[in-house]
């Protein structure tokens, strides 16, 4: 066979050689393309962890909070109402009196013996009364003889009554005396707490004296003056109008309660250079946790809304259009859900409109997501401050 038979012969094998090798590298190519294309695509989707919890439903209490002063339900400068030495001071400095202890006593001796001058003064008078009246008896009897004339009836008549007159002045006076001596004895006008003594024993006491002997301060029940804005008026005399409202006292900072009262009154004008209304409110404070002159930290209960949709602060986001959750539905995938919400206190935020009890609103890890984003839910991690799922 020639050369060129044997030529004509293998140029198809060599074809079909070249054919298979292209076929085999463009197949390489092919899937070395999508080896890499697929973790790309898993990598600009990827699963998100967050902490999620449920939104519960309770009945949520509505405070209107304030910053108070504690004041005392009376107080009284204890002075002395006559001139005199103080002969004893019967109260110990920040002792709890009632009302009628004794508290200090002038030197009653000048006042007794200005009204045992007055009885006697009376005594005298009630004799000459007595005289007076035998002699009118007489008097009236010889008239009747014709053996004295009416007008000398007439004129021991008068004496009669002069000294009626007399006596009448004589008791007045007596009672003018036994009361500056009952002022000799200071007494609490009303139940309280007594302050520091600033007067001592031996003292001459005047009623113009500048500073008091003591000040009573009653603190069984206080009151505590707070301020509003005068928006929240509305609401706080529409409370008022079904019944007592609960007021609670917390320390300055705001951490512990101290005492629970009720609302008494609200001032009958608003101070237009604030915009505010004046508050009191009153509280038993048997345990004396609230002291006079103290700055507590108020909560008005205004109203209490049943079956609330609940969840915690953090979960509610601040956009463009207003607030808004991240919802994880039941495939696993967020939703931006828009909500009518109002923050209660920092554990609580109550929310009106756009989400129902049990759904799943994402807690921490809600910077990461996107509308659609898959999620992997992740146990929350105390240690953290990451919440737990509200109660239902």
């Amino acid at each position: 066979m020639s050369a060129l038979t044997k030529k004509h012969k293998l140029r198809p094998i060599v074809w079909a050689v070249v054919a298979l090798v292209a076929a085999a590298a463009f197949a390489g190519v092919a899937v070395n393309r999508l080896t890499k294309s697929r973790p790309a695509h898993a990598a600009a989707t990827p699963s998100v962890p967050v902490v999620v919890t449920a939104a519960g439903q309770r009945d949520v209490p509505i405070f209107y909070d304030a910053l108070g002063t504690v004041a005392a339900l009376n107080t009284v400068a204890i002075r002395a109402q006559l001139n005199g030495q103080i002969v004893s001071v019967d109260f110990r400095q920040g002792q709890e009196v009632r009302q009628g202890d004794v508290l200090a006593r002038i030197d009653p001796a000048p006042l007794q013996a200005a009204l045992d001058q007055a009885v006697a003064k009376k005594n005298q008078d009630e004799a000459q009364l007595t005289s007076a009246q035998k002699d009118l008896v007489r008097f009236k009897t010889l008239v009747l003889k014709n053996a004295e004339t009416q007008q000398n009836v007439d004129t021991q008549q008068a004496k009669v009554d002069q000294f009626k007159a007399m006596i009448a002045a004589d008791q007045a006076a007596i009672e003018a005396a036994q009361t500056q001596l009952n002022y000799a004895t200071i007494t609490a006008p009303i139940d309280g707490v007594v302050g520091f003594r600033q007067v001592d024993v031996g003292n001459i006491i005047h009623t113009t004296d500048t500073n008091p002997l003591t000040v009573l301060t009653q603190i069984k029940p206080c009151v505590v003056i707070f301020t509003l804005p005068q928006g929240d008026l509305g609401p706080v005399r529409e409370a008022m109008l079904q019944g007592q409202v609960d007021v609670l006292a917390f320390d300055q900072n705001n951490s512990q309660e101290l005492a629970r009262g009720r609302l008494l009154l609200i001032d009958n004008q608003i101070d237009q250079s604030t915009s505010t209304i004046r508050l009191k409110a009153e509280f038993p404070n048997d345990n004396e946790r609230l002291w006079p002159g103290e700055f507590v930290h108020v909560h008005i209960l205004v109203t209490t809304r049943k079956d609330a949709v609940v969840v915690p602060p953090v979960a509610l986001q601040r956009g463009p259009d207003g607030l808004y959750v991240w919802v994880v539905k039941r495939d696993d995938t967020a939703e931006q859900r828009p909500v009518v919400a109002q923050t209660v206190d920092e554990n609580t935020a109550v929310v009106g409109k756009g989400l129902a009890a049990g759904e799943r609103v994402v807690v921490d890890g809600a910077s990461r997501l996107d509308a659609g984003s898959h999620v992997i839910v992740r146990a929350p991690n105390p240690a953290a401050g990451q919440p737990a799922e509200p109660s239902r």
